[in-house]
């Protein structure tokens, strides 16, 4: 047994067997009794023990040698979208000095009868409230010309990793499309030397059919980037390293673009960089 409970709730399991079992062939109420409670109980143990090791696995992210702390944060709250098919996800994360900017592109449409909103994970090691994110949405369906921001609400707990939910400006109906973009600004999470960013998918459909990735680093370019995929059954592979796609004096692209991705999966963007002067770039 790999553990003192994996070993009480073997011995438990064999001794409530056996209890029971002579209790039934001898007519001992009592002890057949006592020996399905023993059983009842150590199956019990095991679930518990079983759920307690896949929680750990969840919290357990690491790359390139350092523990993804947002990422595993966002696993152990992870909530799967049921409502929506997401048929094409566009990411933009523009980094400048310490500062993040993102913009999520979302387009697909409703199989439930209706929905009224889609839920998005803002994840970022430097924990800051959600009174001051500053983040709004569109709802491109409803407002092209994007002249109504909308104000996302948090799901649950703030922290390092938040779930928050936009708002449609009218519910989605059955069949129906949708188009919706989330812009975020987060001062000061992203640090000199060794970092990462993490962009995450949580819908309960096998595939995405489109989605890219695009890294921009305004000023201070990182010497290399590594992209890993990281499961929800707490797993994290390398893929491959990642090659500028533009280069200037003041600006770096990097791109990672894949179809039919899953659905339910993480992509770490690790990445090493000095810090040389102050962000200048232009917001998102």
């Amino acid at each position: 047994m790999s553990s003192l409970q994996e070993s009480l709730s073997y011995w438990t399991t064999i001794l409530g067997t056996i209890t029971a079992f002579f209790g039934v062939i001898h007519s001992l109420n009592w002890l057949a009794g006592t020996g399905a409670l023993f059983l009842a109980g150590s199956i019990l143990a095991l679930a518990y023990g079983n759920r307690q090791r896949q929680l750990l696995n969840l919290a357990s992210l690491r790359a390139e040698g350092r523990s993804i702390d947002s990422l595993n944060v966002a696993n152990l709250r992870r909530r799967v979208n049921e409502s929506l098919i997401v048929q094409e996800v566009h990411n933009t994360a523009v980094i400048c000095g310490e500062d993040l900017s993102i913009r999520w592109h979302c387009v697909g449409f409703c199989q439930a009868q209706d929905e009224s909103s889609i839920e998005f994970s803002i994840d970022a090691d430097n924990s800051i409230p959600f009174a001051d994110l500053e983040c709004f949405a569109y709802d491109l369906r409803n407002d092209p010309d994007r002249r109504h921001k909308i104000r996302p609400l948090l799901v649950g707990p703030d922290g390092i990793s938040k779930k928050i939910s936009v708002p449609f400006l009218a519910p989605v109906q059955n069949q129906q499309p949708f188009a919706i973009e989330l812009i975020c600004t987060l001062p000061r999470c992203i640090k000199a030397g060794l970092d990462y960013y993490t962009a995450t998918l949580s819908f309960a459909q096998d595939s995405v059919h489109r989605y890219s990735v695009e890294l921009v680093f305004e000023g201070d370019f990182p010497d290399w980037i590594r992209l890993y995929e990281c499961e929800p059954s707490g797993s994290c592979k390398l893929v491959r390293d990642l090659a500028p796609r533009q280069k200037d004096h003041r600006r770096a692209i990097y791109e990672d673009r894949a179809e039919d991705i899953s659905a339910q999966t993480s992509r770490a963007y690790f990445f090493h960089r000095r810090l040389s002067s102050e962000c200048s770039g232009e917001p998102i």
